[in-house]
């Protein structure tokens, strides 16, 4: 296996409920990067390099406290990128 941020998993599959929530706000392609983006840089790096690693990290992140910091970086980048967005 190789090396891999598991937050990375967790952040893109939460993206599309969150913005949901907003109404107004672009859900193309590059602005959900964007956003993953901006969320990833502000939340802990979780990184595994085998299946039994990735399991008990998933297992980790699952936990309340690590769901509401995800989802409140994620809204804090929904709302960054929605007033920034980098369309051309």
């Amino acid at each position: 296996m190789k090396i891999k941020n598991s937050m990375e998993d967790f952040v893109f599959s939460k993206i599309n409920a969150i913005l949901a929530e907003y109404g107004d706000v672009c859900k193309c392609e590059k602005c959900r990067t964007d956003i993953a983006l901006l969320a990833l840089n502000h939340l802990p790096p979780h990184y595994v390099c085998s299946d039994k690693g990735d399991t008990l990290t998933r297992l980790n992140l699952y936990q309340p406290e690590n769901e509401v910091d995800m989802i409140r970086e994620i809204a804090k980048a929904v709302e960054i990128v929605s007033v920034n967005p980098h369309h051309s």
